[in-house]
């Protein structure tokens, strides 16, 4: 088996797709989920772009990671400058990323209508910045900007690029068709020709979607020889997008025999990894994606769901639980039960049918409401304790209010009144707070009232807040999804609340996420 390193660059790469915008707690939690599913190569950021970036590389380095390592993005070194005195290879070294990834222009009209250097300075460029990293203890891999463009247009300047990158201690050339405009039969002969050219080098591959062609170039380098891919979850990214590493892992996996890819319980959770990428970006699911959709495996009527009732693979390219989705049968919808088994093993209920079917129509039913709960696994898990009947809450909620005025200065002012009664008490707590909004209001108002019962709650703060219309159709009467990410010393978790009115569905996702730490704390004792 010819293991294949898996180079993830949506935090970066990602980032720049439109509509695209990651908080630093999304970036670190998106870090944490890849890692666990074996990402070789977490790709950060450029530390000099903004603040954020260059927080995330300070936060980073809290996480005890398992598998991956993260990777700093930057480009050579200026024209007349001494790597040691560049702005950008100090922030690279200065991030103390384990892996640097430089980028550097391959296309000889590039290096002399872009950075306006000669030919050679360009080469002086790459050998000094890949060396310099290289010799502070850093792994370099070198990114060929337009490489397929480039040789295309002077294949033996091109093939330099790399040539001076690789003996300068670069230990992956990764080949960029950062146009996304080259054919499957192009990227394969310029794969071969690189290999020949530097046979003892090892090869990588970056593929951009503008032909939508990005997974079958990325599938015909990994079979001429390329050993790392380089995408993004869902193939978000400029333009048209990154190669999606999804469908890439996915075929490789799965379609391509002889290849690794990584960790191999891993394939179950592409599903989830997917959508859970999607509600961090606050973006919609793309129902028709490859292997993950909620399409790739739904049936219509007629001859398809009549051969899938008889013969699952006489439809189905592979089995859909395989990649952790699901069959769906339009005309009477179908729910799988591989993702609710994954998620309910601490409750020993996989050989209750009964409660599994019973799970599984309270799931479809809140989906149908439009719940999802693939950011938002401890709302899932409030909903498996009260389907289990196990469930009892820790406070009763009797009432609340929100207020919001403007003032004579033009100041927006929030205040939230609360009323509830903890378990085993007689009195009602009724308190008032003031927040910057509505939901933070709110937030301070419950808290209030149930700190002197669970004081443990002061160890939990709330980390992000996204809304998402669900049936934008209805216009002002539409309902929203709100998904709240909140921490403590220990965990991280989201939890979502659905209704036509903002303020109840932030209410409801609120109530969960102090439920869920209150019944986590329960356990720990």
């Amino acid at each position: 088996m010819k293991r294949i390193e898996i180079y993830d660059t949506t935090l970066r790469d990602g980032s720049q797709g439109e509509g695209v915008n990651f908080s630093l707690q999304d970036k670190l939690l998106i870090t944490k989920r890849l890692d666990e599913l074996g990402v070789d190569f977490i790709e950060g950021g450029y530390p000099l772009s903004n603040p954020k970036d260059y927080e995330y590389f300070r936060e980073v380095r809290k996480l005890s990671l398992k598998h991956a390592q993260v990777a700093a993005f930057g480009m050579t070194r200026r024209k007349n400058c001494l790597p040691e005195d560049d702005t950008c290879i100090k922030a690279l070294l200065e991030s103390e990323a384990p892996v640097v990834t430089i980028v550097g222009k391959t296309w000889d009209m590039h290096v002399r209508e872009v950075l306006s250097v000669s030919l050679d300075e360009n080469l002086a460029m790459i050998r000094d910045s890949v060396g310099h990293c290289k010799s502070k203890g850093r792994r370099v891999v070198y990114d060929a900007e337009h490489f397929f463009d480039g040789y295309r247009a002077n294949p033996e300047y091109a093939i330099s690029t790399l040539r001076a990158a690789w003996q300068a201690g670069a230990e992956t050339l990764v080949l960029c068709d950062t146009n996304g405009g080259t054919l499957p039969t192009q990227i394969a002969e310029r794969v071969r020709a690189v290999r020949q050219a530097i046979p003892e080098a090892n090869v990588g591959i970056h593929c951009h979607n503008d032909c939508e062609l990005a997974v079958a170039n990325t599938l015909v380098a990994v079979a001429e020889g390329a050993m790392q891919v380089q995408g993004t979850i869902n193939g978000i990214g400029e333009r048209c997008g990154n190669v999606d590493l999804i469908s890439v892992v996915a075929n490789l996996a799965i379609k391509m025999q002889g290849y690794e890819v990584l960790r191999k319980e891993s394939l179950p959770h592409l599903t989830s990894l997917s959508r859970y990428v999607y509600e961090l970006a606050n973006m919609n699911f793309r129902n028709g994606q490859p292997f993950v959709g909620n399409s790739a495996f739904a049936h219509k009527g007629g001859m398809h769901a009549h051969g899938v009732a008889k013969l699952a693979s006489s439809y189905e390219h592979i089995d859909p639980a395989i990649v952790g989705n699901q069959r769906r049968i339009l005309i009477s919808e179908l729910s799988g039960q591989s993702n609710i088994l994954a998620k309910t093993t601490k409750y020993a209920i996989a050989n209750d049918k009964e409660t599994l079917v019973k799970l599984r129509q309270a799931v479809e039913e809140r989906e149908n409401e439009g719940y999802e709960y693939e950011a938002a696994e401890a709302s899932f898990d409030l909903l498996t304790k009260k389907t289990l009947g196990i469930y009892r809450p820790k406070f009763e909620r009797l009432a609340y209010h929100v207020n919001v005025e403007v003032d004579r200065e033009g100041r927006v002012l929030s205040e939230a009144t609360v009323k509830v009664r903890v378990e085993g008490e007689a009195d009602v707590q009724h308190t008032v707070a003031e927040g910057d909004g509505p939901v933070d209001a709110l937030n301070k108002a419950l808290r209030k009232a149930l700190r002197q019962s669970y004081p443990k709650l002061d160890e939990m703060e709330l980390a992000d807040y996204k809304v998402r219309v669900v049936n934008s159709k209805a216009a002002t009467a539409a309902r929203v999804r709100v998904v709240i990410e909140s921490r403590d010393k220990d965990d991280m978790w989201g939890t979502v609340g659905v209704s036509e009115n903002i303020i109840e569905a932030s209410w409801l996702a609120l109530v969960d996420s102090i439920e869920h730490k209150l019944f986590k704390n329960e356990q720990a004792k």
